[in-house]
């Protein structure tokens, strides 16, 4: 009789915990910010050129593209020297 009393309080204990849970929270929807943060998750996932990387991930934070690219200088010779931003190269 106590072994039956015990299962069946173990029982009810049990159902009454699951029903006292709350809702799984992926049954909320997202907010603004989490769905731009999963759309440029995806977006670095999706292996992209840079170029178009970087196009769509300006389209997605509604900022401007940047212009990215090579300069005009082309290749730079060893042998030549010059100074950046007041270090030698």
């Amino acid at each position: 009789m106590h072994r039956f009393l015990a299962v069946s309080l173990l029982l009810v204990v049990s159902v009454l915990a699951g029903c006292a849970n709350h809702p799984a929270p992926e049954l909320r929807p997202y907010s603004a910010e989490e769905t731009k943060q999963l759309a440029l998750e995806s977006l670095s996932r999706r292996g992209l050129s840079f170029d178009e990387y970087q196009r769509q991930r300006a389209a997605l934070t509604g900022q401007p593209a940047k212009p990215f690219g090579f300069d005009r200088q082309g290749e730079m010779n060893a042998e030549r020297s010059i100074t950046l931003h007041g270090r030698p190269s």
